[in-house]
């Protein structure tokens, strides 16, 4: 077989966006790659399928999962083949391929390493691969002269199966067609590298408004549920907090510790100690905060070599606690040897009240205390309380999915009763939590890679569906302590089925309450009439949390009025000050959302901002911010408004940069430069007006002494005089003054270095888009915060101009090169640094380039290679005022605008 059979046709209308993609696709393929970044929802499958039937040659899918490489199948099938059985020409096995083979990443890893690994994670279903090498693998494909591949959701090459990809990708030479909803920007430059060279750049992109505007993503909206601790949880965290407090005391009383410190040779003779002190800024500074609290006095040649002139000491925190103590313990163990007793001591204390876990120290942001609030069984009461309002809402209409981490099945039980104490997440404690609680008799199922359960009122349905596929005789069992449910026995004949039987069991309404594991269902998982997720799950990577949000918000055919909503659970932590890491991590994932704000005046955007929740600290009110969520959740007709509102205020997705004004110190000390330059050459201007006008007077005097007979002749005289100094020395003052303002604003200052970074990343050809269409884009917020993006170019250049910037704008960490602005201002000298960014600090030319352009737009500056002597003095110092500013943080914004 060479081609595909004749005849094969997608059988359905192509959307807009997708046939202008089909009508460029051979403009792409010029370089034998396609790049296709879109949300979930918009039709990647059939865009890749139908690239394949063009390019009318044997090809290899891969993808994540195996239920999604079952699903690559199933489209196939029924969306171009309109049959219901697997032609003979299609492979799932790669040990097997023929003309069209599909298989995941894993599965080709693992052939490819001769090792036998779970196809998916450890909860899915697993495929045995057996030790075949790669070359034979290679032998294979080139025997069904395999030239094309697809790689579906392609982000997941920042895993370990890269390796195996690209030695494929050199053996076999095919046309590549990469597809994923989340490109993975958020990775290392040398992750992004690897992602690159086997998906090449990104051709093609869908936003989410974009869908929207289409019609091909339904309106939903992100809803957040605070819950608090248990009372067994708030006596745990609450011991947690009372043993921190008392450790910090005894820190703070520890003589033998401060002797220890006192009399270590960084601190007794800095000077000779300048190399140890660059390699552990961050262990020496907490040595001298430690000394400050206790009361002993710091000599000022510390302040010297940190270049602090305001001889400033932070507060003694825990930020600074934990340093010290991983100072103490693990950085340096030479100079503190004799004092092995109570470092062993002390270790062992941290390690008994859970502060300390490899080599870690931790006391606010600990894994134990953080488990404790993702995992908090307060949050099963939430999702009941979420279920139960959304049945009020929607009766037999709901089609909510319950995602989370664990399938914890050690909650099953196999006598008449389950009485269990649900004390733990996951799919079964939910599943036991909402049918102990069930007055309404909602239809509850689960599907897990090895537990399914199935309502009883649903068999018929499942048996109807089973005979479709062949399978016949599935052992099914009552579940021994409620007969309305099935347990479905997992058997090598439904296996591969199971996740598409289960889920036209959930589409058709015969359950409308479905719990399951995130990397079952979190990605590539297809049910359109979903209308409610609940993500019950503790992910915070950019890629998975977007993914699984994916799930709702795809539109259903036979409802054109679908909304989704999205539900994320928060337990708050009432003794922090931010609300805790449960907090944060929820704070995290909606920076990789984006969706509709809930103020009047609606727009798209992606931060937690958006949802206009205010935070208060009496938990009593938790109740208000939740009944506040329940009517945003109730009013489905209303969002679809808001879409429309926001909608219509834009037409481009911009990725902004939020920079706070703390982080633009050194530009406002540079505008603060140019003020002093210009008083300075005002000053000069006055002195040279009065010299002028003083000799201009006594020349005349002496030419024309006669011919003064009057006051009025001699101020004419000195009119003249003044005129010529301002004639001659305004010019300087005119030029200082326009410099002064150029700069005065910081935004503008902003958008000057933005450009700078523009020229460069086009030097280096990084940035291929001609200049004449990209714009830098700065402007302020009512904090002075600056907020500046790229307008024009792809959506990989505008990241990897935002990236840039923001390597030159955040504080100094270990750049190879600096750029040195100095500045006079009469006798006295100042120098101000700004790192080059990494991308253009790898060889000097590069470093070189930076500087011409930075010199041209600012004053002359001069390029300091920071791997002298000499250069790492200054980055000790500017490394120093960097650790100084540990708080500063500057975010990225995705809004829809004009």
């Amino acid at each position: 077989m060479n081609s595909f059979p004749l005849g094969i046709k997608f059988k359905y209308n192509w959307r807009k966006y997708q046939e202008n993609f089909l009508n460029h696709v051979d403009d792409y393929l010029t370089d034998d790659h396609v790049h296709i970044v879109a949300p979930p929802g918009s039709g990647k499958t059939v865009l890749g399928l139908e690239v394949m039937l063009r390019l009318n040659k044997p090809t290899l899918i891969v993808t994540p999962t195996l239920a999604i490489r079952n699903q690559w199948v199933q489209r196939f099938c029924e969306l171009f083949l309109d049959v219901e059985s697997i032609p003979e020409w299609i492979s799932t096995d790669i040990k097997n391929p023929n003309f069209v083979t599909v298989t995941t990443y894993q599965g080709i890893h693992a052939a490819c390493n001769n090792v036998k690994e779970s196809e998916t994670d450890d909860e899915n279903f697993e495929e045995e691969c057996s030790s075949v090498s790669i070359s034979e693998i290679v032998k294979k494909l080139k025997k069904q002269k395999i030239k094309t591949f697809i790689l579906d959701e392609a982000h997941h090459l920042k895993n370990a199966w890269w390796k195996s990809l690209i030695d494929l990708k050199k053996e076999i030479n095919p046309t590549i067609v990469a597809l994923t909803a989340t490109p993975p920007f958020d990775v290392s430059g040398a992750e992004w590298h690897k992602y690159i060279h086997l998906n090449s750049a990104v051709d093609v992109e869908i936003s989410v408004p974009e869908l929207m505007i289409e019609g091909d993503l339904c309106p939903h909206q992100d809803l957040v549920y605070f819950t608090l601790p248990t009372e067994k949880e708030q006596h745990t965290i609450e011991e947690y907090y009372n043993h921190a407090n008392d450790f910090f005391e005894e820190i703070r009383n520890d003589k033998v510790l401060l002797y220890a410190l006192e009399n270590h040779p960084v601190y007794q003779n800095p000077e000779q100690n300048l190399d140890w002190i660059y390699e552990n800024l961050s262990s020496y500074t907490s040595g001298l905060v430690y000394l400050n609290f206790t009361g002993k006095e710091i000599a000022d040649i510390h302040f010297e070599i940190v270049g602090d002139q305001q001889k400033f000491v932070p507060y003694f925190d825990f930020f600074w606690l934990e340093e010290l103590i991983d100072f103490y313990l693990f950085v340096d163990e030479i100079n503190f040897k004799q004092f092995e007793e109570h470092r062993t001591n002390l270790e062992n204390k941290l390690r008994r009240h859970g502060f300390l876990e490899k080599k870690m120290v931790s006391f606010l942001n600990n894994k134990n205390l953080t488990q404790i609030f993702n995992s908090s069984v307060g949050k099963l009461q939430g999702i009941k309380e979420i279920v139960d309002f959304e049945y009020s809402a929607l009766n037999d209409d709901l089609k909510m999915v319950i995602l989370t981490d664990f399938i914890k099945k050690e909650f099953l039980a196999n006598t008449i009763q389950n009485n269990f104490e649900l004390d733990k997440i996951g799919a079964i404690p939910i599943f036991e939590k909402l049918r102990r609680e069930n007055p309404d008799k909602k239809k509850m199922g689960v599907l897990t890679g090895s537990i399914v359960i199935i309502p009883k009122s649903s068999k018929e349905v499942f048996d109807e569906l089973c005979r479709k596929k062949g399978i016949l005789n599935i052992a099914v069992s009552e579940l021994s302590y409620d007969k309305d449910y099935f347990l479905v026995n997992i058997t090598d004949q439904i296996r591969h089925n199971i996740v598409h039987i289960i889920t036209e069991i959930f589409q058709y309404g015969e359950i409308q309450v479905l719990i399951g594991t995130k990397s079952l269902l979190g990605e590539g998982w297809d049910a359109p009439k979903m209308n409610s997720l609940i993500l019950a799950s503790f992910v915070s990577s950019f890629v998975l949390s977007n993914q699984m949000r994916g799930r709702v918000i795809r539109t259903d055919k036979d409802n054109p009025q679908k909304t989704g909503n999205i539900w994320h659970l928060v337990c708050f932590d009432e003794k922090s000050k931010n609300g805790g890491q449960d907090f944060d991590i929820l704070k995290r994932r909606f920076k990789t959302f984006v969706g509709v704000s809930n103020d009047v005046n609606s727009s798209v955007e992606n931060n937690f901002e958006r949802l206009n929740i205010k935070i208060i600290e009496d938990k009593k009110e938790f109740s208000l911010i939740n009944l506040q969520t329940f009517s945003f959740a109730k009013d489905r007709k209303n969002l679809s408004r808001r879409w429309n509102t926001a909608l219509a205020k834009g037409n481009i997705l911009v990725e902004e940069m939020k920079i706070p004004i703390e982080s633009m110190r050194e530009n406002e000390e540079m505008k603060m430069n140019y003020l002093r330059k210009m008083i300075g050459n005002f000053s000069g201007i006055m002195v040279s007006t009065v010299l002028t006008f003083l000799y201009e007077v006594v020349s005349e005097i002496v030419k024309s002494f006669d011919d003064i007979h009057s006051t009025e002749s001699f101020f004419k005289v000195s009119i003249v005089a003044g005129l010529i100094g301002i004639i001659i020395y305004g010019g300087k003052f005119f030029r200082a003054t326009k410099q002064y303002l150029k700069y005065k604003n910081i935004a503008k200052h902003l958008e000057l270095i933005g450009n700078i970074v523009l020229k460069n990343l086009i030097n280096e050809n990084i940035i291929h888009t001609p200049v004449e269409k990209l714009t830098v884009v700065t402007s302020s917020d009512v904090f002075k915060n600056s907020i500046c993006h790229l307008e024009g170019g792809s959506n990989y250049e505008r990241s990897q101009f935002t990236q840039t910037l923001q390597e030159l704008i955040v504080p100094v960490d270990n750049p190879r090169y600096l750029i040195e602005q100095n500045d006079r201002f009469f006798f006295m000298k100042k120098s101000l640094y700004f790192p080059i960014p990494e991308i253009f600090a790898k060889n000097k030319n590069s470093a070189e380039f930076f500087r011409k352009t930075w010199s041209e737009t600012f004053d002359k500056s001069d390029l300091v290679f920071t791997r002298t002597i000499e250069g790492r003095k200054i980055l000790l110092k500017l490394r120093f005022q960097s650790l100084m500013k540990r708080n500063v943080q500057i975010e990225h914004l995705h809004k829809w605008t004009r």
